[in-house]
Order: C-alpha cells, then structure tokens, then sequence
C-alpha cells in the first residue's frame, strides 16, 4: 500500500508542471474543462496534431458557447460544409 501511495504521489509530482502559467489560469476561470460535450467532442477529434477539421456549425457553437483554451485557427477556404 505504501508503494502505491509513494508511486501515486511520484506520479503527481512528475506531471504537475505540464501546464503553462497561462493554461492553468484558463482552468481556474473555468468550472469544467471543456464548455459542453460539443467543444470536448472537437477538442478530442482535432487533438491529433493534424490540420484541425471545422464545420459552421462548430464555428457558431464555439461563439455562442464561449469556448475557451489554445484557438485553432484556420483559413476560411478550410471551413467544412457540413
């Protein structure tokens, strides 16, 4: 037991320097990580380090929910019709 609770902790310390300053003052401001299912359903989705997908209605959901975290940015010919 006292393995685990010494990995545990080890484990913590290892990983709490992941975030920037900047990042864990976002998540303070926040009650919940994401703002909606929607915005975790894009964020898991366009994690991937590949050029982000982005629809109209994702663009209007983001305004109308507030979205918060990095911005992806893309070019307007880049928006998917969907």
């Amino acid at each position: 037991m006292m393995r685990l609770l010494m990995g545990l902790t080890a484990a913590a310390l290892l990983t709490a320097g992941c975030a920037t300053g900047e990042q864990w003052n976002t998540w303070y401001t926040h009650s919940t990580h994401f703002a909606s299912n929607e915005h975790m359903g894009f964020s898991l989705s366009n994690g991937d380090g590949k050029a982000p997908k982005v629809n109209r209605p994702q663009l209007a959901l983001a305004r109308t929910e507030g979205w918060w975290g990095q911005a992806v940015t893309v070019d307007q010919a880049q928006v998917l019709e969907q």
